[in-house]
């Protein structure tokens, strides 16, 4: 198999805070479609870290369960490459352990950038964030679950990227479909 290079780029799932469909700060579960199919993005794009943030004990144990079966366990022997995929994920119960996590591996903060399904003030074109990404910076990319961030995370990021629009006014994609479209924006040939 072809090793493909891991750029200094992790992605995190937000699990909390995010809102619901209301707009209120809710906290969501954890997927199991979520994790494969993320993970398996990263692994193809070259994610150095898919971060899986969540800070309720249940959640974390459900997330460690999963990916102890495709890396430890019995799905790890019957299915590789699915193993390779989900051996990197991480799973943290709040952002600024991811952010010290990565501090630490990279030896300087990351640039942090938010997605949201909306236009936002302080957006960064995908061309700019390609270089960064060459240059070496090191990169966190942040998903939100259920109905997105919130408006404190985002603010909180240095900047955000570009809405994923397709055609005509629905814009509800799943964060897997979202997430692979992203690092193919950012990584693909």
């Amino acid at each position: 198999m072809n090793e493909v290079p891991p750029h200094r780029l992790d992605v995190a799932l937000i699990h909390y805070p995010v809102n619901n469909r209301g707009g209120e700060v809710i906290g969501s579960a954890v997927t199991n479609l979520d994790l494969h199919d993320i993970a398996r993005a990263g692994r193809t794009y070259g994610v150095d870290a898919c971060w899986i943030v969540t800070p309720y004990d249940d959640q974390q144990r459900l997330a460690e369960e999963i990916v102890r079966h495709w890396t430890e366990g019995y799905g790890g022997t019957v299915n590789p490459d699915r193993r390779e995929a989900l051996s990197r994920v991480r799973i943290c119960p709040d952002l600024e352990g991811v952010l010290a996590a990565m501090t630490a591996k990279w030896g300087i903060r990351p640039r942090v950038l938010a997605t949201c399904a909306q236009p936002r003030p302080r957006t960064e074109n995908y061309s700019a964030v390609r270089t960064r990404l060459a240059g070496g910076e090191p990169l966190l990319l942040l998903f939100g679950t259920a109905w997105g961030l919130t408006a404190d995370v985002v603010d909180g990021a240095d900047g955000v990227l570009p809405p994923i629009m397709g055609r005509g006014g629905f814009n509800h994609l799943s964060v897997r479909s979202a997430v692979a479209i992203i690092l193919d924006r950012l990584l693909g040939e």
